[in-house]
């Protein structure tokens, strides 16, 4: 077979195929007598872990790079082998400026490297030994040429970029598609059709006579009059922001309907609006607001004050109070005279403290005058002011007396700000004019409103918001009104 490998030894130069192996050492590379073939050995390349040089190197087609890395010396003492020697790169070669080494070399060299490292425990044999001199004296005789393509691969290296963290950001859809809508503009308004929207039954006689006799298909809408409740009672129903408002009923004369003024004030109130509305009876000399909402609890001020300490949750303040059906809600006083005197400004300011805790405006009606135990700690929790005053002379002057007396003793700006309320307690024509009245009691305060006489609160018995006159309904939500819009500006001024 000999002689047929060297009749094919100028066809087969370029592959490396020895045309013969005599004189040539065998034992340590694994040549066996005879003709041998090339064996291309592809040599991975260990990178450490703090090594610059990135998997992802520019392959371009000006630069061919053959380098081989050292392991390094740690890792072949933990295997027991021997450290290998300093590799150093055989060669870069510029496609364009320099021709390509001769694939012989380049493979022998290669083969020469795997044999050494796999048998390197062993003492190098002569064929390992001379692959080494051989390729030491390759790097020796061009140390220019490695300097040269260390510089160029660092001048065409690229390392990888890092991938930067990805903010998602939620965003309309007509943000970035215009021809696309969101699910908020898909409105009542826009996609029902008005001709068969269903529009509530009207209020009036004969505007809800027409809409029955009609089969419902004709419907004129509301009254004037339910136009001017409706609006009213939204004027009442407005928010109020911060705490718990305060609005004691003040009176210096007895019997002008302080109570019933406070009765219905606080059940214009709560019938609008949807937050809480207590009705708190301070009257040390045996009042009678809880009678007038025709239900009671069987507890007063006084059980409250004891167990304040007791009070964690609404739960605990529903069983001490009464509610009537607009979901008033009054506490009573003490129905044993002598017990109620001692009821002090300390007690109110207990009562204030738990009340201001669970509702959203509380009513105070006062006693008899403006001098006993429990107003000065009433004034003082005060937020608006309501006077009370009859329709006669004597009860006008000491209705406009004690704005007097508010206004000398500090509580001047409460004066301008307040409400008066004249009250019609008689039947059938009033021996003052009432117009005089309001013309004075304007020039002192902020509004005025007239309460028409009703003959359901006359009675003296419990008060059934729904079974008043109409007019008494409308005055009782004017002064709620009135006094939420009172409430409301001194919240913004504050």
């Amino acid at each position: 077979m000999a002689p047929e490998r060297n009749e094919n030894e100028g066809e087969n130069a370029d592959n490396g195929v020895l045309a013969t192996t005599d004189g040539t050492e065998t034992t340590g590379i694994g040549i066996v007598e005879g003709a041998t073939a090339q064996v291309e050995v592809t040599l991975p390349t260990a990178f450490d872990e703090e090594d610059d040089f990135d998997d992802d190197v520019v392959r371009g087609e000006d630069v061919t790079l053959v380098q081989l890395e050292q392991l390094p010396a740690e890792r072949d003492e933990v295997r027991g082998e021997a450290p290998a020697t300093t590799a150093v790169p055989v060669a870069s070669v510029s496609a364009a400026s320099a021709e390509p080494a001769p694939k012989a070399s380049v493979s022998a060299a290669a083969a020469a490297s795997a044999a050494a490292a796999k048998t390197a425990p062993a003492p190098k044999t002569a064929a390992a030994a001379q692959a080494s001199s051989s390729v030491a004296s390759t790097s020796a005789t061009a140390p220019a040429a490695s300097d040269a393509s260390r510089a160029e691969l660092d001048h065409h290296e690229r390392v990888r970029p890092r991938t930067s963290e990805i903010t998602l950001q939620s965003r309309r859809l007509g943000d970035f598609e215009v021809d696309r809508e969101s699910s908020d503009l898909l409105t009542a308004d826009r996609l029902l059709d008005p001709a068969h929207v269903v529009r509530p039954e009207p209020e009036g006689a004969w505007r809800h006579l027409v809409y029955t006799l009609s089969g419902r298909r004709i419907n004129l809408g509301d009254s004037k009059r339910a136009r001017a409740r409706k609006q009213l009672e939204d004027r009442i129903a407005a928010p109020l922001s911060g705490g718990a408002r305060f609005v004691p009923v003040l009176s210096r004369k007895g019997g002008v309907g302080k109570t019933t003024v406070t009765t219905l004030l606080g059940m214009a109130l709560a019938d609008a609006r949807e937050d809480r509305i207590i009705a708190v009876d301070a009257n040390p000399d045996r009042g009678t607001l809880a009678e007038r909402v025709g239900r009671t609890s069987g507890k007063t001020v006084r059980d409250l004050v004891r167990a304040r300490g007791d009070v964690h949750g609404f739960n605990d303040i529903s069983q001490i109070v009464a509610r009537d059906h607009t979901r008033l809600d009054v506490l009573a006083s003490d129905t044993d005279p002598h017990v109620s005197e001692a009821f002090s400004d300390a007690d109110y300011r207990d009562v204030a403290e738990v009340a201001a805790h669970f509702y959203s405006v509380v009513l105070t009606d006062t006693g008899t005058g403006i001098v006993h135990s429990v107003m000065e700690a009433t004034l003082e929790h005060a937020d608006e002011l309501v006077i009370v005053a009859g329709l006669s002379i004597d009860e006008a002057r000491l209705a406009s007396e004690t704005l007097t007396w508010l206004e000398s003793n500090g509580y001047a700006e409460r004066v301008r700000s307040a409400v008066v309320v004249l009250n019609t307690s008689r039947p059938g024509a009033a021996l003052v004019r009432a117009d005089e009245l309001d013309a004075h009691f304007r020039s002192r305060v902020r509004a005025v409103v007239r309460l028409p006489y009703d003959p359901h609160i006359a009675s003296g018995s419990a008060i059934s918001f729904r079974d008043l006159q109409p007019e008494t309904r409308d005055a009782a939500r004017e002064l709620a009104a009135i006094v939420v819009e009172g409430l409301r500006a001194s919240s913004v001024a504050a």
